[in-house]
């Protein structure tokens, strides 16, 4: 899921519930221009790190603490998260987002869009 700096929904992927999402990061920035993207350490892998870079963005995504070599990143910038975990929350408002009631994929990847547009005019 991709969100706007004011915690706005831009972009959703839907996966598997068992697959991690940090190999379809790459999809998920195809098209955009931004110079800052922001990530957990889930998503500290080199090749995504340079496809940011390539894009001319700055990664701001903590190092995880197995790494060889730390890596510097913005402090102060890396704690904007939570814009993302305070959509998901406003995601959670709605019962049938939360709860995946629908069977079909398409069918919940219509609903969360549907949910976003509601989050959007609010």
């Amino acid at each position: 899921m991709n969100v706007d700096a004011l915690g706005n929904p831009l972009r959703f992927l839907l996966t598997a519930g068992q697959a991690h999402e940090a190999p379809h990061a790459r999809a998920l920035l195809k098209g955009y221009e931004t110079r800052i993207v922001l990530g957990d350490k889930a998503y500290d892998a080199d090749s995504l790190l340079l496809t940011i870079t390539e894009m001319g963005a700055e990664a701001v995504i903590a190092p995880r603490s197995n790494r060889k070599e730390q890596r510097a990143y913005d402090q102060e910038l890396y704690k904007e998260r939570y814009l993302v975990e305070c959509f998901i929350n406003k995601l959670k408002h709605y019962r049938r987002c939360f709860s995946r009631f629908d069977k079909l994929a398409r069918n919940y990847l219509s609903f969360l869009h549907f949910a976003s547009a509601l989050i959007w005019l609010r």
